[in-house]
């Protein structure tokens, strides 16, 4: 049975840094995609970041280019997004998912996903 724990969330304040991890287990772990979603209250899940099995390609959400950065040790079963320069607007449960090798920012596409990690960014 494959499990993805994420880890690494929290209360920090703007312009704060968090680095969520997102651990595997039960699955090869290659060759599929590793992507972050996350979904604030009353609104639709939504595509921050992803990264493809060999870390070869990487995408980001517009949102999210040039504070985060998404990256994966493969042969910890682990994957990563570094979160800087936080702002209220990120606040949100951040989910990590595996999906297809061909990184796609859509959530439909996903198979496999974590239970998400509450993030609240402070004024």
């Amino acid at each position: 049975q494959v499990q993805l724990v994420e880890s690494g969330g929290g209360l920090v304040q703007a312009g704060g840094s968090l680095r969520l991890s997102c651990e595997v287990s039960g699955y090869t772990f290659s060759p599929l995609a590793m992507a972050w979603f996350r979904q604030a209250p009353g609104q639709g899940r939504e595509f921050v970041a992803g990264i493809t099995w060999t870390g070869e390609r990487t995408s980001y959400a517009e949102s999210a280019k040039g504070r985060f950065t998404v990256s994966r040790e493969n042969d910890k079963d682990t994957g990563y997004l570094q979160m800087k320069s936080l702002k209220p607007e990120d606040t949100a449960v951040y989910y990590c998912a595996l999906g297809p090798p061909v990184l796609s920012p859509a959530w439909r596409a996903y198979d496999y996903w974590g239970q998400g990690t509450q993030v609240t960014v402070s004024p």
